[in-house]
């Protein structure tokens, strides 16, 4: 009786049927496609992209070379050197973080207690050559300087939601 069932249900095309009318259903419902490069969808407040760091004021580099950062990192791909200025206080003489391995976590953040390394929004960025995917302390820095006001503002609509 079964494979009588299964005879009759397979000459009426019913599988068939019941597939097309899920196409037809969405055939004709409101397109959701976003035409990327002319179009752009909304961004999350949270949404984590490139690494930057970022400066006082008065220009000087706000990492302190505390290492909380290289410490919590779970993919390890933060690396910092450190050296003692004359003044006694610690900066960064190498800062590198190698995208390949980042996670995006947002742990370095975090972690940071001067707010020194930030993960921007900008998720627009492309490597062409091999070891382009190390950002040096230059190229963060270079980041930061760049995108300070949109940084600075994020920063005080995370505080808002906090």
């Amino acid at each position: 009786m079964r494979l009588l069932k299964h005879y009759i249900k397979s000459f009426m095309f019913l599988e068939l049927l019941k597939g097309l009318s899920v196409t037809g259903r969405y055939l004709f419902a409101r397109k959701i496609t976003v035409q990327y490069p002319e179009e752009k969808t909304p961004m999350s407040p949270r949404f984590r992209g490139l690494h930057a760091q970022r400066r006082y004021a008065n220009g000087e580099e706000r990492c302190i070379a505390c290492k909380l950062c290289e410490a919590v990192c779970p993919a390890l791909a933060i690396t910092i050197d450190v050296a003692e200025r004359d003044d006694g206080t610690r900066r960064t003489t190498r800062y590198d973080i190698d995208l390949f391995k980042c996670i995006y976590c947002g742990f370095c953040e975090e972690a940071c207690p001067v707010d020194a390394i930030v993960e921007t929004h900008i998720f627009e960025y492309h490597f062409e050559n091999r070891g382009e995917n190390i950002m040096t302390k230059d190229k963060l820095l270079a980041v930061g300087d760049k995108y300070e006001t949109e940084i600075a503002a994020n920063k005080a609509a995370d505080a808002k939601y906090r």
